[in-house]
């Protein structure tokens, strides 16, 4: 089914907001489920992947503030935002993909994802 996004918002700095995408399954077995965010007129970036393996990456920026789980028997893809700075204010997607790059240093090639949702909205600003 597709992917949907929620729990976007408006949050102070230092604030905390967990996003979740809903119908995140997969029929192959060396997947991995990703969180974007994009900012207008700038390329999307990848936040942080979780493989089938149960292995995560991260993007510097959010490492140690950001922590992604999925919760397989319900099909839900969490992002958990802590510490959360005016420059992670962006629309976040939720992705799927399968594939060798899911486990190597291209976890964030956008290109290679091929289920996107929809998008939600995070603010954070005083």
């Amino acid at each position: 089914g597709p992917l949907v996004e929620s729990g976007g918002g408006s949050v102070q700095p230092g604030g905390s907001l967990t996003l979740s995408c809903e119908g995140a399954t997969s029929p192959y077995i060396n997947y991995c489920m990703t969180w974007f965010r994009q900012i207008a007129g700038e390329e999307r970036e990848a936040v942080a992947s979780i493989r089938s393996d149960g292995g995560t990456n991260y993007h510097d920026s959010v490492s140690g503030r950001f922590t992604i789980s999925l919760d397989s028997a319900n099909a839900t893809l969490y992002l958990q935002m802590n510490s959360l700075k005016s420059e992670d204010t962006a629309t976040y997607y939720c992705a799927t993909g399968a594939g060798d790059f899911c486990y190597n240093e291209n976890w964030n090639w956008r290109r290679r994802y091929t289920s996107w949702g929809q998008g939600t909205q995070v603010t954070v600003s005083s």
